[in-house]
């Protein structure tokens, strides 16, 4: 490689330094356009990735029209928009329209006769468009004068949403089925109109500690993005290197330690399970490349040269080689300040030569170039904030995880805050050690899809395709590669919330998510406006996920949580803050308030407290409730003047994830949480009286997390069943204490995470990654080809429309709605604001032909698993042992 670099440079497009960022050597782009242009000593240059623009992401072929009804039976919230219409059957509509306004593109509960006419203007008879905006048979219920035309429109959009039959629309599937073609035929002109543009599919950039925490923890939500056809690029921190001991528990103690090995043999593990995903071929050749680093020192690209928008980068810092005890040389240590430089760990089968150091600064600086150089539009780390068990006080992840992501956390908001030609970009947080106590989030065909791939990763077939001494994979986890039951789940450490979409009295749509560290505002004002957004709330530093909570006198308060770095390692601080509208419908909030955290100090705990769970009672009184670290619940309830009153205890072991609070049909407010067997609730005994105590509901073991909703007199609560993805509800009641009846199972197509529910709909994350949808009581569940970070969310818009959000992987918000009547389908999925894309970046070259030694996917290598039933303790520990 060359020796030529000089210190941090600005990436150029034609591989030239300019002063700010990677160096001489080009960098692939986060949609893969560029090529590596250095000069490599003999060794390959890789290829560039494909543009992803390139790439629609059409969603699973076969799920494209499985669920498409007659249409006698589709009744939907509103008319297709131009642009986007997707009806095979359908005229299509000149597009100028929408064009004028891309940034604002027609809500979808937008006027139906106004979309109507203005579909009228390329057909010539504004009758007719008005027809088919009612329905087959046209039908109006009478003429239309022309004067009072406000009144008659909101008469006639309410009918709209309203009446079975009226309105004859496309699904949000069909209308992305056809984004793939180039043109559209034009039948009133007899030509061919460009077609919408493709969905972006989103880039995706994950830092993880170590080869395999990937695998464990960000799966499967890494290979559904894979197979999608997301450009996404994973970096590793260190070399995971442990005590170089590359062999099952039969032959450690005859196996020689060798550090590099061990660290090239993960590498080789991880080529190999990505190929797999990527190709279904664990041998489909890398090219491995040398890059300079914004920190000063040298990283290895590898691009996969079947699918070149696979790249893996490794950093090959020095890990800490124990999950809790002391060691400096670590980036525990060096977060802390007990070494001022961490060393790199050279893997014996890289490219990288020359080694290196880094301070603190130099590794938020090298994440920072990495980021300037993908541009992702969503970002996946581990937990930065994990806690410690009550009982030992040992930490309940590996300490190189959630420092590692702290370094992130870093990276990303001085990313955020310097970058300014960029997308925006959502950040997802991933738990990690503490899966193996929960519940099982993923059915068996998710889990042992994950298993097949720490197969792969664990080399047990004990084939060597890679052509290196050290081996393909990782050993140390062959007998096994499940780990402690992390092969059999996900969770999201954050923005889990499905109360960030939300209505106001005049029909308005706003939504609130987590965009570059501060909270992006989506608006649309009345059933009929044009959205606007996003627009970013001032103030940075805001953790993933917000909750929303419309207040007694109209307003919307937000709420969420907040990390600050300081001056000092032990100024590390999350707290609950808060910001409330000017005035109902205003686009003005107050400034963040800050309601502190109940935890004591960092060090304590890791600041370990959930997302807030919000909710106003009866009586106007308002209420914040966290999980903290010790896992009890504890909450902040607002005073008549408007001060809060103090951290209140109210009891509670066991506590997982976020607890979910909503009120009654007596104004009576309710509290839960689930835990790892069951789920626990609390009550007021009357509006404005303070919560009772802790109650087992006697429900069973549920996946994380809960969503709750006052309806049919109490509070229905919806949650997964473990080991199978499917949807259950039951009704909580809190009449002489709490009671739980009509448990049920709704079935679903699989999938974990949060379930949203609204009239009628509900809405989560199906197997596949993809959006899923029930749209009532005995129908059989939709697909969405729509993949999106965190939660969906949904609302009521008045009390006929049921509106549904999502924030997709290109950090983009997508909107539908559906009639909340009978034999309903969700309508056309609509892109809120300018398509979230970077700059045009110059047209890819010819790949050259693949690497001499291509090192096929090999797997990683993790500490040995020990049991999390018997034992509070992490899976690992000790110098000896290499951790996932």
């Amino acid at each position: 490689m060359s020796d030529s670099w000089q210190g941090p440079g600005a990436w150029d497009p034609q591989g030239a330094s300019t002063g700010s960022g990677w160096g001489q050597q080009a960098w692939p782009s986060e949609q893969g356009q560029q090529p590596y242009q250095a000069e490599q000593q003999g060794r390959q240059q890789p290829y560039l990735a494909q543009d992803a623009q390139q790439q629609p992401y059409r969603g699973h072929p076969q799920e494209q029209h499985a669920y498409a009804p007659p249409p006698e039976q589709r009744v939907y919230a509103h008319p297709p928009q131009q642009g986007h219409q997707a009806d095979p059957q359908a005229e299509s509509a000149e597009p100028e329209a929408a064009a004028e306004h891309p940034e604002a593109p027609e809500a979808p509960e937008a006027d139906a006769v106004a979309a109507a006419e203005a579909d009228a203007e390329t057909s010539g008879s504004r009758r007719q468009a008005r027809r088919r905006a009612r329905g087959k048979d046209g039908a109006r219920g009478g003429a239309r004068p022309r004067r009072r035309r406000g009144g008659l429109l909101k008469v006639v959009a309410f009918c709209v949403v309203t009446a079975v039959g009226s309105l004859i629309l496309l699904r949000g599937n069909e209308l992305l089925d056809r984004l793939g073609s180039s043109t559209a035929p034009d039948k009133a002109a007899g030509t061919r109109t460009p077609a919408p543009e493709p969905p972006d599919p989103g880039r995706v950039l994950q830092v993880i500690a170590h080869p395999d925490d990937d695998l464990y923890f960000m799966n499967p939500d890494l290979r559904y993005s894979i197979s999608a056809g997301s450009p996404v690029t994973s970096v590793y921190l260190t070399s995971g290197e442990a005590d170089g001991i590359n062999a099952g528990s039969a032959k450690a103690a005859t196996t020689k330690p060798d550090k590099p090995a061990y660290a090239e043999a993960r590498q080789n593990g991880i080529r190999a399970a990505y190929a797999k995903m990527a190709t279904g071929d664990r041998g489909s050749p890398w090219t491995r490349t040398v890059v300079p680093t914004k920190g000063g020192g040298h990283a290895e690209v590898d691009v996969l040269v079947a699918k070149p928008q696979v790249n893996l980068v490794w950093l090959q810092l020095r890990e800490a080689g124990t999950v809790y005890d002391n060691a400096p040389n670590s980036l525990h240590g060096l977060w802390d300040g007990k070494v001022p430089r961490l060393e790199s760990m050279l893997a014996s089968g890289t490219p990288v030569r020359q080694q290196f150091s880094y301070s603190k600064d130099q590794v938020v600086q090298t994440l920072v170039g990495i980021l300037e150089q993908y541009r992702p539009t969503t970002v996946r780390s581990q937990d930065p904030t994990p806690g410690r068990y009550p009982d030992t006080k040992r930490y309940t992840d590996h300490q190189d995880h959630f420092y590692g992501a702290r370094f992130v956390q870093l990276a990303t908001a001085a990313y955020a805050k310097d970058v300014t030609d960029r997308p925006h970009f959502a950040v997802q947080n991933y738990a990690g050690y503490i899966n193996g106590s929960l519940p099982s989030a993923l059915d068996p065909d998710e889990a042992k899809e994950k298993l097949d791939i720490l197969g792969t990763y664990a080399w047990l077939d004990r084939q060597n395709h890679c052509n290196s001494p050290a081996g393909c994979g990782d050993l140390k986890i062959s007998d096994q590669p499940g780990g402690n039951r992390w092969s059999d789940s996900i969770n999201y450490a954050r923005g889990t919330s499905t109360d960030w979409l939300t209505s106001d009295a005049q029909q308005g749509l706003w939504a609130f998510k987590v965009l570059d560290g501060q909270v992006a505002v989506w608006h649309r004002a009345g059933a009929a406006g044009r959205w606007k957004g996003p627009d970013l709330l001032p103030g940075t530093g805001m953790d993933p996920g917000v909750s929303t909570v419309t207040l007694a006198d109209g307003r919307i308060a937000v709420f969420g949580t907040r990390t600050s770095f300081g001056a000092k390692p032990t100024d590390y601080r999350r707290e609950v803050v808060h910001v409330v509208q000017k005035h109902p419908g205003s686009e003005e909030f107050t400034e963040w308030q800050s309601l502190g955290t109940p935890e004591t100090a960092d060090e304590n705990w890791t600041s370990d407290i959930s997302a807030p769970a919000v909710s106003v009672d009866g009586t106007g009184q308002l209420a914040a409730y966290v999980r903290d670290g010790a896992a009890g619940l504890r909450g902040r309830v607002q005073q008549a003047d408007g001060s809060w009153g103090p951290w209140e205890k109210y009891g509670g072991t066991d506590l997982h994830g976020s607890p979910a609070t909503a009120t009654d049909g007596t104004g009576r407010r309710m509290v839960f949480s689930a835990t790892s067997k069951s789920v626990v609730g609390w009550t007021q005994p009357t509006p404005g009286a303070p919560l009772g105590q802790v109650t087992a509901t006697g429900l069973p073991d549920t996946t994380l997390p809960l969503t709750a909703d006052g309806r049919e007199g109490g509070v229905r609560l919806w949650f997964r069943k473990p080991g199978s993805g499917n949807v259950r509800t039951a009704l909580i009641t809190g009449e002489g204490g709490l009671k739980v009846s009509q448990m049920t199972d709704l079935g679903g197509l699989q999938g974990f995470g949060s379930v949203t529910a609204s009239g009628h709909v509900l809405a989560g994350r199906t197997a596949g990654g993809q959006l899923g949808s029930e749209a009532g009581s005995g129908r059989p569940w939709e697909r969405s080809p729509l993949m999106f970070v965190g939660a969906p969310s949904s609302t009521m818009t008045g009390k006929s429309l049921v509106s549904l959000a999502v924030v997709g992987l290109d950090a983009r918000l997508y909107v539908t709605s559906s009639a909340d009547v009978p034999n309903a389908h969700l309508a056309p999925w609509q892109p809120v604001g300018p398509r979230n894309a970077p700059p045009s970046l110059p047209s890819p070259v010819s790949p050259p032909p693949p690497a001499s030694s291509p090192s096929p996917a090999s797997p990683a290598s993790h500490a040995s698993p020990a049991s999390h039933a018997s034992s509070p303790a992490p899976p690992a520990s000790g110098p000896a042992s290499a951790a996932p």
